[in-house]
């Protein structure tokens, strides 16, 4: 039986942060094993191998982001939905550049070969103030999702961490001005 090769879903959203600079966001990402404080559907994160913002290192993540392969997400199924995890591990990391990359190694979301770049860079006119944060994936299609319903994940989880990070970023500063 022959297997047909489908081509690798390949994505990249971003989202501007206006208020913060790429020095204040950079740190949160470089913070591997807390990506659960920004990112607001994982309700857990945390390190399971290695030191924390080294490449090498592997992080378990779990929430509701992503419909786990155990059932439970028919509208007419009222049993509790099964959470959703994954470990990943980062691959690279480029402060220079402020750019990492990792991978998912496990997981009971679906993705097979899945691997993400997140870049933070300068996205303000006067590139002292705003930031932009790209985040590109590869991964093998899923089956039963629509890449485009993927996509529109990201982008809505993207925006809401920015959100959270801006929030937060800014009550230190007001914080630290009094």
């Amino acid at each position: 039986m022959e297997k047909i090769l489908q081509e690798k879903w390949e994505g990249k959203v971003s989202t501007r942060l206006p208020n913060a600079t790429v020095s204040q966001i950079w740190p949160l990402f470089t913070d591997f094993f807390n990506f659960h404080k920004w990112f607001p559907s994982l309700t857990s994160c945390h390190g399971i191998h290695g030191t924390n913002g080294e490449p090498g290192c592997i992080r378990y993540c779990s929430g509701f982001s992503i419909p786990s392969n155990g059932g439970g997400d028919d509208d007419h199924d009222h049993s509790p939905r099964p959470i959703s995890w994954s470990k990943e591990r980062l691959i690279a990391i480029d402060h220079d550049q402020r750019s990492l990359t990792y991978e998912i190694v496990e997981s009971n979301i679906g993705f097979q070969s899945y691997v993400s770049t997140v870049r933070i860079v300068p996205g303000g006119d006067d590139h002292q103030r705003g930031c932009v944060i790209e985040w590109f994936f590869a991964v093998d299609p899923v089956e039963g999702w629509v890449f485009d319903d993927l996509v529109r994940k990201y982008e809505v989880g993207l925006h809401r961490m920015a959100q959270r990070m801006e929030a937060t970023l800014g009550n230190l500063e007001s914080w630290s001005a009094e």
